[in-house]
């Protein structure tokens, strides 16, 4: 049946045995595509059913659906035209993970954090508001991203415009009591019932035509309503901010979805739908691991078995592991992570230390203040946190951390290119947007190794330091440089002459590649390890600047305003001339999904992308010269 399925209008005469028919194929499509190109199963296959009932009972493109983080989209996307570019789903030059406009007229507005649907739907909805239009708009919104703050900003807000607005809250961890769960659907099949809709306003029109009377008979059968709502609905809070809350309602129920989203479509004002559903749903491996499943590589379809996965700890582990060592001698040292316990590498801490422990959900901007009420106390916080997720703290580190030098560390995780999830998830920005800060001290590791010793660095060091760390195995190369770490000091890996390559954290294998490639040309590169992204190593630029001619900054982050930047302001604010200075980096775009070894390449900084540009612009050198 699913062959036979292209767009929404394909399913509208489907009946409803059709419509669990093709559910079910819908679920092993999802299965076996995604278990050959890895992705998120989990957070999908809960949603096949609400996916589904939305393509039904509305009409896209015209209605707009906003998916809140965007990673449980893939069924929306299989229903609009795309199910055969799922081959290459989160591949280079393949189909995104995300939502994204350029892709379809169906995705509305591009995602990949979470809390913004809500936000984004109201905007949208005000703006057909103001074009006159009157189709549906319809945020969906779930898998922990109500944690937000943003998402309640946004609620206030619609709250307050009072537009035709309709929120999903897809609520697969909260738990209803049993004892009220009928009469919650109850209550919700009788609120959303057009009869009663129609009975209701009737009465209304029919008793405000009596001045005393009517005003207060409506004003009695308001209070009734309400007074009935606060004793059996389990969604007041929704309903004290100015939303009509309808639920909570079977996700996995096609009848009852059609049923509700048919007849909320004639309710105006803003709505907010509650569903339950089981995340995982269809597939025992999925539903009895979720976060295995949230975001998971190749596996195999019959047994669940992750295909390719190392043995090797990676970053996230190391990080996790000897923050635990150190936690064990220092009672003062507390871990903070925003909803990512397990991807930070923290589980263990959480275990051993459960009351200096703290996930603060996903709220990023309160985990760095709370930070800073306990770092002024006296206590050292770490806080563990993916770098493209910290992007949204940022006044948060400049006003309440960095302005008052608090002893805040940052345990940045993800730095860099990581990958198939693409242009939100990309760590690139990191160098930039912290090393301009006043008090920021900011440290790259080249290996498992130096990772652990900058961590005992940062615990004595007395103010805030953040280190930021790629995703992936840990790099056990270079072993035997393990030079002890000194505020502001690099490493030099090997010395030489004419070109000196100073590479951050893991790109200094890269470098070495590149320095090997210079060998085989008779030039004997100056590598160094920079370790401080900031402060730079001041001595180490002047040393480097009289012995060579050429200094080549390479830098796993965007060019503009990264380490290389810094590096060019130091030799022209020191007056320092007669070096070519080179600076390899991502450009000024949003790096698109693939591998990293495919965007390394890409973008010429794998090693032999480095050598090509080094020989490249020695070259035109000399051609000038000439």
């Amino acid at each position: 049946m699913l062959n036979e399925i292209d767009f929404p209008k394909d399913i509208k005469n489907m009946n409803e045995k059709a419509l669990k028919q093709l559910a079910k194929e819908i679920r092993y499509f999802l299965i076996k595509s995604v278990s050959k190109t890895g992705g998120h199963l989990a957070s999908n296959l809960g949603v096949v059913e609400l996916t589904l009932a939305l393509h039904y009972c509305f009409d896209l493109p015209d209605d707009k659906i906003i998916w809140d983080v965007g990673h449980q989209a893939y069924i929306h996307k299989i229903l609009t035209g795309r199910k055969k570019q799922f081959c290459k789903l989160r591949q280079l030059n393949g189909l995104s993970g995300f939502p994204k406009p350029h892709e379809s007229e169906y995705d509305v507005f591009a995602a990949g954090h979470s809390s913004t649907s809500i936000s984004a739907a109201l905007g949208i909805a005000k703006a057909r508001d103001l074009k006159g239009g009157q189709n549906h708009v319809i945020a969906v919104i779930g898998d922990g991203a109500m944690s937000g703050g943003l998402a309640y900003e946004a609620l206030n807000n619609a709250a307050k415009e009072n537009t035709n607005l309709i929120v999903i809250l897809n609520d697969n961890e909260m738990s209803i009591s049993n004892n009220v769960g009928a009469m919650s659907r109850y209550l919700t099949h009788l609120r959303t019932d057009s009869a009663y809709i129609q009975a209701k306003e009737s009465f209304q029109n029919f008793s405000k035509k009596i001045p005393v009377v009517g005003n207060m008979a409506n004003f009695l059968f308001d209070k009734m309503r309400l007074s009935a709502k606060f004793f059996l609905l389990p969604g007041m809070i929704f309903e004290e901010m100015g939303f009509h809350y309808i639920g909570p309602i079977n996700g996995h129920n096609l009848s009852e979805l059609n049923e509700v989203f048919q007849n909320v479509k004639q309710m105006r004002g803003p709505l907010l739908i509650h569903v339950k559903t089981k995340k995982g749903k269809g597939y025992r491996y999925a539903e009895q691991q979720p976060s295995k499943y949230h975001g998971v590589s190749k596996f195999d379809m019959k047994t669940g078995e992750l295909i390719g996965v190392t043995d090797k700890q990676d970053y996230s582990a190391v990080f996790g592991k000897k923050l635990t060592e150190l936690a064990e001698k220092n009672t003062n040292i507390l871990a903070l992570t925003a909803a990512m316990a397990s991807g930070t590498g923290l589980l263990d801490f959480q275990k051993k230390f459960p009351k200096r422990f703290f996930d603060v959900a996903i709220a990023e901007q309160h985990g760095v203040t709370f930070s800073a009420g306990l770092a002024c106390q006296g206590m050292i916080p770490v806080f563990a946190v993916y770098s493209t997720f910290l992007q949204r703290a940022y006044d948060q580190i400049v006003h309440d951390v960095c302005m008052q030098k608090l002893h805040v560390i940052f345990a940045i995780d993800r730095a860099g290119i990581v990958g198939a999830d693409g242009e939100t998830h990309q760590g690139v920005f990191d160098i930039a947007y912290l090393s301009h800060i006043p008090n920021m001290t900011l440290l790259s590791p080249k290996n498992k190794w130096e990772l652990q010793n900058m961590l005992d660095f940062a615990i004595q060091y007395p103010h805030t330091i953040a280190i930021r760390y790629p995703r992936g195995t840990a790099s056990e190369q270079f072993e035997k440089y393990r030079q002890q770490i000194v505020y502001g000091k690099s490493e030099v890996i090997q010395y030489g002459e004419k070109v000196a390559l100073l590479a951050e954290g893991h790109m200094i294998a890269f470098a070495m590649e590149a320095a090997e490639k210079l060998k085989q040309q008779n030039i004997n590169a100056f590598v160094v390890n920079m370790r401080f992204l900031k402060p730079l190593d001041e001595e180490i630029l002047k040393k480097t600047a009289n012995c060579c001619e050429y200094i080549v900054t390479i830098e796993d982050g965007i060019k503009q305003g990264g380490f290389g930047s810094k590096v060019l302001e130091y030799y022209s604010e020191n007056n320092i001339y007669g070096v070519k200075v080179i600076c390899l980096g991502f450009p000024d775009k949003y790096i698109e999904q693939g591998t990293p070894q495919e965007l390394y390449k890409l973008y010429g900084l794998d090693g032999d992308g480095i050598y090509q540009n080094i020989i490249k612009i020695m070259s035109l050198k000399g051609k000038k010269e000439s």
